[in-house]
C-alpha cells in the first residue's frame, strides 16, 4: 500500500483534513476508483467533503505526480496511487474490473521491439481489454 499522505508531505503539499481523508481512501483502495466512487468513500468518513473538493484534490495529487489517471475506455477517469514499480492493466470490459499484472517476458519483448525499430524504450503503458473465457463459452 502506498502512503499518499506521506508522499504529499514529501512533495511539500499542504495537507488539510479533507485531503488527508481523500489520500487515505486512495491509499486503501484496491481498485481504480473514479471521482464519484472516491467521493462516496471519502464522504462516508467525512460527510462535509464535497465532490468539488475531491475533483480539486485529485487534480492536485495528479499534478504532484503522486496519482496516476487512467482512461480504461468506460468514459470515466479512474485513479491509482503512482506505483513504485511498473505494472500493466487488464480490463474486463463486461464488469470494468481492472487486474494489474507484471510479465517479465512481455517487458523484454517490448524492449526488443523498440530496439528492432531503432529505439530505446524509456516508458510505456499497456492496457489489455478482455472478456473472461468462461463467460465467452456461455454466450
Amino acid at each position: 500500500m502506498i502512503d499518499l499522505e506521506a508522499l504529499c508531505a514529501e512533495r511539500g503539499l499542504r495537507i488539510t483534513d479533507q485531503r488527508r481523508v481523500i489520500a487515505k481512501v486512495l491509499s486503501e483502495s484496491d481498485d481504480h476508483p473514479d471521482v464519484e466512487k472516491l467521493h462516496e468513500r471519502a464522504s462516508a468518513v467525512d460527510p462535509k467533503i464535497s465532490i468539488a473538493t475531491v475533483y480539486r484534490t485529485v487534480r492536485l495529487f495528479e499534478e504532484a505526480g503522486i496519482l496516476d489517471r487512467h482512461d480504461f475506455g468506460d468514459g470515466r477517469a479512474r485513479y491509482e496511487p503512482a506505483p513504485e514499480a511498473h505494472h500493466d492493466h487488464l480490463i474486463d470490459v463486461e464488469t470494468g474490473r481492472v487486474v494489474e499484472f507484471v510479465d517479465p517476458e512481455l517487458e523484454a519483448l517490448q524492449r526488443q521491439i523498440a530496439e528492432k525499430l531503432g529505439y530505446r524504450l524509456v516508458d510505456h503503458r499497456m492496457e489489455l481489454y478482455a472478456v473472461r473465457l468462461d463467460r465467452e463459452e456461455k454466450s
